[in-house]
């Protein structure tokens, strides 16, 4: 028996709406739903009520019981959500005997359903009139050459029953993978044991989840409220509402259209990024290609030093004043003009904010630069919006002053620091060698330091106010601006810095490196690790930890072969930061060095590299029928049209046949989850050996 796609780890609604929409983006497959489920209720006396949960089963597939052994599949099960309307009466029985049958996969005696299941429990009411019975059935459905993942259907069940209530009728969609398949991709059916559990999978989304986006958007806009091109335009803008107007509900009505006008102006620019990015492999293009990334660096230097005030970024006054005197007519038009002002004249603040969150939403899912947009908009607006509603609450706002060209100071550092993350991918993309890894920290060492001795008023710049005392905010930001300078110092020397390893060069990139010469084990694998001949691009490319590897497919699988070693394939990137961080956190934990050391070929496949291939070499894409003339871009073709995945980083246990040995996993920084990853595909390895 075999598993044709990964278990599925418990997920809201929410996410799973966002898996199916990003589905949708790349192609339609054909999905397998063979199992129906039926929800309703009987009377069996005043109080008591029995649920009746029916699943009805296609033709050869069949259903897992609730009594399955730990060693075997998922059997089915239901949870209910508590509440205090109903207590239930004992457990879910089965009303109807199922079979037992030996499965040859698992190696022991397993109860299933054929056909029809259908599961029974009682629950006693607990206050009177009528009430909903809510749960979740997780279950999972194989046939005789393949199952599918574990899927979880959520159910409502109206107590007392009536004509309309008594029965619901679920026939979700089954969940789809976070890579999703695209048309004319090869999906490899992927024969998995029984200890392939969630923990494989949920790390998928761990590091991209929607919600943390929002929620890191939404203090961003928070951020931007506070900007000195944005904070003095409370007062003003609230007063545009209040002036002249009688009519307090149309007031505040104008206010909210104000509102709504700013996140939807944010977000439309959000959804042209989406539909803009819907390329499989345009997160590659934006995170690595030297032109979009000099641009960054460059306007990220420019309002850097704007903000250090150099010079004052104005939006041109011919277009202001046009959108003001709209906004001048009044009515619901005239506060959409007002919110369009408002973003127009904060851009010279709010620019580099948007922008970085543009880059860092638009390399990840095509949903995510709306949900960023949107996160960050409802937080800007919310300010407004709110005072507007309670025009006394202005008076309790600290007055513009000194303390908000320190604020865009503090902006221009952080902003500039940032700015050299664009120059080094750059530099890591195309092998140039000029922006290393400890240059690149002594960098930020210098700008926080500095920036340290602002906060403390040693330093001044032109606009600035005199600072006759130092405030206890400004001194916790001082404390932590020299503190962090401190944690980076080592780095300089060659320690690993594991807190921001996603944001830094890799270790490869260090000139002096002192663990070297100390033989710091955090560093190498003692031994090292067998390899077949020298690697193929070793001068550009090496694996951290002091691990040996390959780098180019066909060498490193006939390594494989030669060793009778399992293969992990490693899609990473030069500007993929959760790469990085899984290296730094989980890949230095010594039970996984071992395994990768001992256990496995590693072939690491750069996504995003710009080295130009021999002509021989080049490929011609099943997915997309371009030719592919670039390391990069030649491996993400094959992540994308093999794995049907194109994020990174990506972990992919192979055969020597290339054939999954275990469900892929991406980011998840738990070091046990990976370990247990690891050797499953070491025992499947094994298994088909044998």
């Amino acid at each position: 028996m075999s598993f044709h796609k990964p278990r599925q780890m418990k997920r809201t609604a929410f996410v799973l709406v966002v898996t199916l929409l990003l589905n949708a983006t790349q192609g339609t497959a054909q999905i397998a739903d063979p199992v129906t489920w039926k929800f309703s209720a009987e009377k069996i006396n005043e109080s008591e009520y029995a649920l009746l949960l029916t699943a009805s089963i296609d033709q050869g597939w069949h259903l897992y019981s609730q009594d399955i052994p730990p060693a075997g599949p998922i059997p089915t099960t239901f949870t209910f959500h508590p509440s205090d309307s109903y207590e239930r009466i004992g457990e879910v029985v089965e009303t109807i005997d199922p079979e037992v049958k030996y499965d040859e996969s698992f190696k022991m005696d397993l109860k299933m359903f054929s056909v029809q299941a259908v599961f029974r429990q009682v629950i006693r009411s607990l206050v009177p009139g009528s009430f909903e019975v809510n749960g979740t059935v997780e279950f999972m459905s194989c046939d005789d050459e393949r199952c599918l993942p574990p899927r979880e259907e959520a159910f409502s069940i109206m107590i007392p029953p009536g004509d309309d209530s008594a029965e619901e009728e679920a026939t979700g969609e089954e969940p789809v993978s976070s890579s999703g398949d695209a048309p004319g991709m090869m999906t490899s059916t992927v024969e998995l044991s029984a200890g392939d559990t969630e923990a494989g999978s949920r790390g998928n989304f761990q590091g991209k989840s929607l919600w943390g986006l929002f929620f890191v958007a939404f203090l961003l806009g928070f951020a931007g409220v506070l900007t000195p091109c944005v904070y003095p335009m409370i007062p003003m803008t609230v007063t545009f509402f209040m002036r002249g107007s009688e009519n307090r509900r149309r007031a505040l009505f104008q206010a909210l259209v104000f509102g709504f006008s700013i996140v939807a102006i944010y977000t439309l620019i959000g959804l042209v990024i989406s539909l803009t990015s819907a390329g499989a492999n345009f997160a590659n293009v934006l995170s690595t290609h030297w032109i979009p990334n000099l641009i960054f660096f460059l306007l990220f230097l420019i309002f850097a030093a704007s903000f250090l005030g150099m010079f004052e970024i104005i939006i041109p006054g011919s277009l202001t004043s046009k959108v003001d005197r709209q906004a001048d007519r009044g009515g619901f038009l005239g506060a959409f003009f007002m919110a369009l002002t408002l973003t127009l004249v904060s851009f010279s603040c709010t620019g580099p904010i948007v922008g970085y969150l543009l880059v860092q939403a638009a390399t990840g899912e095509v949903l995510e630069p709306l949900v960023g947009m949107l996160g960050f908009s409802v937080a800007f607006a919310l300010p407004f919006t709110l005072l507007a509603f309670s025009p006394s609450l202005l008076k309790s706002l600290p007055k513009s002053g000194g303390w908000l060209n320190s604020v865009k100071v503090v902006m221009g550092f952080l902003i500039l620091a940032f700015g050299f993350k664009f120059l080094s991918n750059i530099d890591q993309a195309y092998h140039l060698g000029i922006l290393s890894r400890d240059l690149y920290l002594a960098i930020w060492i210098v700008l926080f330091t500095i920036l340290g001795f602002y906060l403390l008023g040693k330093i001044r710049f032109a606009h600035d106010s005199d600072v006759p005392f130092i405030g206890v905010p400004r001194l916790f930001l001082a404390v932590a601006s020299f503190s962090f300078a401190l944690y980076m110092v080592p780095g300089l020397f060659g320690a690993p810095l594991s807190g921001i390893s996603g944001i830094l060069p890799p270790q490869k990139a260090q000139q002096f490196d002192l663990t070297e010469y100390t033989g710091d084990t955090g560093k190498q694998v003692a031994g090292g690790s067998m390899l077949c001949d020298v690697p193929r691009y070793s001068d550009l490319f090496s694996l951290p930890h002091g691990l040996q590897g390959y780098f180019d497919y066909e060498q490193g699988m006939a390594c494989a072969r030669e060793l009778n070693k399992p293969v992990l394939l490693d899609f990473k990137g030069h500007a993929c930061s959760n790469c990085k961080e899984m290296e730094a956190k989980v890949w230095s934990d010594p039970g996984v060095l071992q395994r990768l050391k001992d256990d496995y070929v590693i072939i690491a496949l750069y996504t995003d590299d710009k080295t130009k291939l021999p002509e021989d070499e080049w490929i011609t894409s099943e997915y997309d029928g371009k030719v592919k003339d670039r390391i990069g871009k030649k491996n993400a073709d094959l992540q994308i049209t093999r794995f049907g995945a194109n994020t990174q980083p990506f972990y992919a246990p192979v055969d020597h046949n290339g054939e999954l040995l275990t469900t892929p996993i991406g980011y998840n920084l738990d070091a046990e989850a990976f370990r247990n990853f690891l050797d499953r595909g070491v025992a499947e390895f094994e298994r088909r050996s044998h």
